[in-house]
C-alpha cells in the first residue's frame, strides 16, 4: 500500500528512526492493514484508508487482545504505530479525519525495573573474571563501569568510537534513538578503567586492523550487541549473581542511584538520553528514599 511505504519513508528520512524500529512501525501496520482488507471484503467496501474509522481500530485492538492473546505493551505499541500513521496520513490530507486520535491507550502495568546492589556491580568489575585472555578481562571491566558510569543503551556503548571518548574533559559523545546526540559524564572511576584498556589491552586486540571501534572482540572486530549480553550472562553466572541482568540493568541501575543519591529527574532524564520525561518517572518507583554538576554529587562512582 503506497499510503504505508510513505509512511515508512518519513520515518527514515524525517524521524531518523533506526532500521530495526522502522521494521517493527512496517510489521505492526502491515497486520493492521490486513485486518482491514479483511473487514473491508466482508462490508463489501473498497479498500482505502479511508473508510478506517476509530471503530475498526478498536476492534482490532480487540482482535489482538482476544484472538492472539497479546499483551497491553504489544496493543499499545500497535496502537501507537497506528496513530503515527494515521496522525501522518491526516497531516498530508491523504485522508479525511485522524482514524487514531480519539482510541485511547490501554493501561500499562509498569514493573518495577532489576537493578543490581553495589556489592553485585563490584563482583562484576573484581578480579574473579571467567575464562578470556588478561585483554579481553580488561575490556569486560571498562565496559561494566562505562555501563554503570553513564547509563548507556548496549547498542549506544557498542557504537562507540575512539574519537567520542574526550578524556580530558571526562565526557562522552553518544549517539542515542533518533540519531540525537548527547554528551555524558564520565566517572573517575570508569575513565581509569578505559584508559588502562585503551593504552594497554586494546592494542593486543586490534591485530593492527586500524579499527575506530572503542571496544573489540577476539577477532579485532567492533564488539556486538550480542556480544555483550553473552559477557554478562557468563560473569552472571561464574559470579552466581540469582538475577535476570542484561546490559540494561546496568542503565536502570544507573538511574536508581542517581535518584537515590539525590540528583534531580529532569537531570536523570537528560542523561538517560530520554525524549520524555515520563519515560524517566519509572524510576521513581524504585527510588524515592546542573547535570556535571549533579552527577558528580550524586553517582556513587562519579
Amino acid at each position: 500500500m503506497k499510503e504505508l511505504q510513505a509512511y515508512l519513508q518519513y520515518l527514515q528520512t524525517q524521524r531518523n528512526l533506526s532500521p530495526a524500529t522502522i521494521k517493527a512501525y512496517q510489521n505492526d501496520l502491515e497486520k493492521f492493514i490486513a485486518f482491514c482488507r479483511r473487514q473491508w471484503e466482508i462490508l463489501g467496501l473498497e479498500p482505502s484508508l479511508n473508510s478506517v474509522d476509530k471503530y475498526l481500530v478498536r476492534d482490532y485492538l480487540v482482535y489482538l487482545t482476544i484472538e492472539e492473546g497479546r499483551a497491553r505493551s504489544s496493543i499499545a505499541r500497535n496502537l501507537a504505530s497506528i496513530r503515527g500513521l494515521s496522525r501522518f496520513l491526516y497531516k498530508k490530507g491523504t485522508i479525511g479525519r485522524d482514524f487514531g486520535i480519539s482510541v485511547q491507550t490501554p493501561k500499562q502495568d509498569q514493573p518495577i525495573p532489576e537493578t543490581l546492589s553495589m556489592e553485585e556491580i563490584l563482583l562484576l568489575i573484581g578480579k574473579d573474571a571467567p575464562g578470556g585472555n588478561e585483554a579481553l578481562q580488561a575490556r569486560n571491566r571498562a565496559i561494566f563501569e562505562l555501563l554503570y558510569s553513564s547509563g548507556l543503551r548496549v547498542s549506544e556503548l557498542v557504537g562507540l568510537n575512539l574519537n567520542d571518548l574526550d578524556l580530558n574533559n571526562q565526557y562522552l559523545r553518544v549517539m542515542g534513538k533518533g540519531r540525537r546526540e548527547r554528551a555524558v559524564p564520565l566517572g573517575e572511576y570508569a575513565l581509569d578503567s578505559i584508559v588502562e584498556y585503551c593504552q594497554i589491552f586494546r592494542p593486543q586486540l586490534l591485530k593492527d586492523r586500524g579499527r575506530e571501534s572503542l571496544f573489540l572482540n577476539f577477532k579485532g572486530e567492533r564488539l556486538t550487541v550480542r556480544g555483550v549480553q553473552y559477557v554478562l550472562e557468563k560473569y552472571a553466572l561464574h559470579l552466581q549473581i540469582r538475577k535476570n541482568i542484561s546490559p540494561h540493568t546496568f542503565r536502570h541501575t544507573f538511574a536508581t542511584h542517581l535518584l537515590d543519591n539525590g540528583a534531580d529527574l529532569r537531570s536523570v532524564q537528560e542523561l538517560l538520553g530520554h525524549a520524555s520525561l515520563s519515560t524517566t518517572q519509572i524510576y521513581t518507583k524504585v527510588s524515592r528514599s546542573h547535570l556535571k554538576s549533579v552527577y558528580n554529587r550524586s553517582h556513587p562512582r562519579a
